[in-house]
């Protein structure tokens, strides 16, 4: 599974580690993903997603039901 937020689409990024001597090397930055349980009660059933900490404040924000309709709007988000 990849390590991609399915309501904000974040993904991994790629930067450098600099040391205290400023060699570089390159390493990853990963999102903040947490596996989470949703109720959606216009269809009454609970889905799992992978979100971002900033995809659950999106969710908490505009409700679930606008955040999957936008995700699949923008691919985040398959079916």
């Amino acid at each position: 599974m990849s390590r991609i937020c399915q309501i904000t689409g974040k993904r991994m990024m790629v930067g450098n580690k600099v040391s205290h001597s400023n060699v570089k090397t390159k390493r990853r930055f990963y999102p903040n993903l947490q596996t989470k349980k949703f109720y959606i009660p216009e269809e009454d059933k609970w889905i799992t997603l992978r979100v971002t900490a900033d995809g659950i404040r999106h969710i908490n924000k505009k409700g679930i039901s606008a955040c999957l309709k936008e995700a699949r709007e923008k691919g985040f988000l398959s079916v």
